[in-house]
């Protein structure tokens, strides 16, 4: 049975990834920043019928935290196949340029950045051992410099100073990894889950957690003769979801 940690899966689009993937026999390690959340989230979960689960305490922007995780399921476990960086934060509205301290950027990139970083060099040892390892990393397709110069893309006047270059920042990251595994089995590729209705965005968006989960899982599971170092949102383009830098 393929083993998965999903960061920040206690809820929302971490959670119904979660569920997707246990639908496909996959063991999830759910981490939750705090610990009681995610044994909620167990709970939900065995109530669906889902058993191949635990709840692990993991938080991404605290560096103890993420070697105890490590300590924790590396006790249950010697290999990891797959690693769903999840976990992130908006850091709020409004967002601009001119006054968003950097004391808010330093807390945003320390989760949407900093803790993917934390994560993935934290389990990489793990996922080595895996035949055939996959890392996802959620991105946003707000995070594109490509799209964001465009006048007429559709959410060129959606711009959020803080929030977006920690993305920006994760993808390029997500290419470096790539590259560095270029040779091996990994497979790493950044995903856009959509605008996604969530408390993330106040249930702003228009998508839904199920669509959210299914594009997240898509590369969570590929093949071996699946794509590495891309950037997808189907959102944005429904034929190939290849999404620009």
């Amino acid at each position: 049975m393929k083993k998965v940690l999903i960061t920040g899966a206690n809820k929302s689009i971490g959670f119904e990834t979660a569920r997707q993937l246990l639908q496909q026999g996959y063991y999830i390690y759910l981490g939750s920043r705090n610990l009681e959340n995610g044994l909620q989230a167990v709970t939900k979960l065995k109530a669906e019928g889902f058993n191949n689960m635990e709840a692990i305490q993991i938080d991404v922007s605290d560096e103890e935290s993420v070697k105890a995780a490590r300590a924790e399921i590396g006790k249950k476990t010697d290999v990891l196949d797959v690693l769903i960086n999840n976990a992130g934060i908006s850091g709020g509205r409004p967002q601009t340029a001119i006054t968003a301290s950097v004391d808010l950027f330093k807390q945003v990139f320390e989760t949407n950045l900093y803790g993917v970083v934390r994560v993935t060099q934290a389990f990489m040892d793990l996922l080595q051992k895996a035949p055939e390892p996959r890392i996802v990393n959620v991105s946003s397709s707000m995070a594109s410099l490509t799209l964001n110069s465009d006048p007429d893309w559709q959410y060129y006047h959606y711009k959020g100073a803080v929030y977006l270059p920690s993305k920006t920042a994760l993808n390029m990251y997500t290419l470096n990894l790539a590259y560095e595994l270029r040779d091996t089995a990994f497979k790493v590729n950044a995903v856009d889950p959509g605008f996604i209705s969530t408390d993330f965005n106040n249930h702003r968006g228009t998508g839904t957690v199920e669509e959210a989960g299914k594009r997240i899982v898509k590369y969570a599971v590929i093949g071996v003769d699946g794509p590495t170092g891309k950037f997808f949102s189907e959102e944005y383009n429904p034929e190939t979801e290849e999404i620009p830098w």
